[in-house]
């Protein structure tokens, strides 16, 4: 099967939109079109699982360009999985807006946009046009985050603009500096596979600059401290089934091109690159751990969860080690169901109370039951509560810690994740179950209203995974994170 129809559906998807055939029109071809690329990244998934995760699985015309192995194949399915939830969520959360026909039309067009140049990140096997492509999910993000229109929105928009566009210009010089190190290695082909078979006669010192500024510039748009600052604005502006696609699989999308560069630095003695990881990841997870307990806006809340996530995985690298590489995928993975999720019952509790603020939501759990059971589980489930998915992919973290002997800092990250638990759980807490004081936005007649059936259908498809992925891996899903943890530390 040929990995650019993948491409090829939500491009085609725009094209549809445009076509002037109604509002239901609209929301059905995004719908139709994240659902058959779910079938297909599912079907080329399971042809990476059973050709043992080669990289070399590859378009013939396309050979030097496009490639797919075992991690990319993961992120494509995790694309795929959370485009198509929150696609479905989109219908009935977009309705309750009161958009024009051709303000609905503008933001399904942007979001097919912004699935394609996702997808085509970990597709790209040249890194220089996963670059591009990186810098292509800001464009059309952006436009997204500022959808509302809004003042919070648009500053929010311009910040995550100027601040990512920033990083892209660190990231380039780096993505050069590799280019240069690749030919004074005796390297001829600038992919990710032609790299690593010269990654050993490469200059060290070119290498680790490289590493360096590709991580610091790249890592702006991850959101890893201190360069996170933007994330908060951007991600609690954007209508909550964008925050879902940007939190929940954007991040990690990007993050991706950071992992690709490991294997290099493995192959060059006194490269430091774990030492780098594990600096920057902690300092990421503790920084936001304490940003959690004193957060006023729910969907910041969720926003300051990812900076601690998207630390965690980089802390999970750092370790070193299969058993921590196996657990930093799982926790892709869980990461990527579970905070998507959250967005998907933070959206429902705005259109339920009317405002993102905390202390104005009480009682949330009797006044629209669905919205309050959502954010509930959605809080335990991202705080890593046992026997949800992100339990078990931390537990698998820690535990690999303590096998390799990084007693410091694996007790270091066990602390910061139960700081994060109990910042989650006491804003939660409130929300849900906290008597209400006095009357309020969120306690009068908008607390009443009804979710869309494809809001509350969103919300049960998004929780399966959260659910059974805390107490059961199926095999060709261990297999595949198998292979992408082997293709992280060859």
């Amino acid at each position: 099967m040929s990995v650019i129809v993948i491409l090829v559906v939500p491009l085609l998807a725009t094209l549809l939109i445009c076509v002037p055939l109604g509002r239901r029109w609209v929301a059905a071809v995004t719908v139709v079109s994240s659902v058959v690329d779910l079938m297909l990244i599912t079907q080329l998934a399971g042809e990476v699982v059973s050709g043992s995760g080669s990289v070399e699985l590859l378009v013939p015309a396309w050979h030097k360009w496009i490639a797919v192995d075992g991690l990319s194949a993961l992120i494509l399915l995790l694309i795929g999985l959370i485009a198509t939830t929150a696609a479905i969520y989109s219908v009935g959360y977009m309705a309750q807006r009161d958009l024009t026909a051709k303000k609905l039309r503008l933001y399904h067009v942007n979001y097919n946009l912004f699935v394609f140049s996702m997808l085509a990140i970990p597709v790209l096997a040249e890194p220089t046009l996963v670059w591009i492509v990186v810098e292509l999910t800001t464009l059309c993000s952006a436009l997204l985050v500022s959808f509302e229109n809004t003042r919070e929105a648009l500053e929010a928009a311009w910040k995550y603009v100027v601040l990512s566009l920033m990083g892209a210009g660190v990231a380039l010089l780096g993505f050069m500096v590799l280019f240069a190190a690749l030919h004074a290695g005796g390297g001829e082909t600038y992919t990710w596979m032609g790299l690593e078979r010269a990654a050993p006669k490469m200059p060290a010192i070119l290498l680790q600059t490289a590493f360096l500024l590709i991580l610091i510039g790249l890592g702006t748009k991850v959101g890893l401290v201190p360069m996170h600052t933007w994330l908060p604005d951007a991600h609690s502006q954007a209508p909550s089934s964008v925050c879902a696609l940007l939190s929940g699989i954007e991040t990690t999308s990007i993050l991706y091109v950071i992992l690709r560069l490991f294997p290099l630095m493995q192959a060059v003695p006194g490269a430091h690159a774990d030492v780098w990881a594990l600096v920057l990841g902690l300092i990421s997870v503790g920084t936001a751990a304490f940003l959690l307990l004193q957060v006023k806006d729910y969907k910041r809340l969720f926003a300051f969860s990812t900076v601690e996530h998207m630390g965690i995985l980089l802390t999970a690298i750092g370790l070193g080690g299969s058993a921590a590489g196996y657990g930093a995928m799982q926790q892709i993975v869980s990461h990527s169901v579970t905070k998507s999720f959250c967005f998907f019952a933070a959206g429902a509790t705005l259109l339920a109370t009317g405002t993102r603020e905390i202390a104005a939501v009480r009682g949330l759990i009797r006044r629209s039951p669905v919205a309050g059971a959502a954010l509930l589980l959605g809080g335990l489930a991202i705080a890593g509560a046992p026997p949800l998915a992100v339990f078990l992919s931390e537990f698998t973290i820690l535990k690999a810690g303590l096998d390799r002997g990084q007693y410091l800092a694996t007790g270091l990250l066990a602390m910061f994740i139960v700081i994060a638990f109990f910042g989650v759980m006491a804003h939660v807490n409130r929300m849900v179950f906290a008597p209400a004081e006095e009357r309020s936005p969120a306690t009068e007649g908008s607390a009443t209203l009804r979710l869309p059936f494809s809001c509350r259908l969103a919300l049960f498809l998004a929780a399966v995974p959260v659910l059974g992925l805390g107490v059961y891996i199926p095999k060709p899903l261990h297999d595949l994170l198998t292979l992408a943890a082997a293709a992280v530390s060859r």
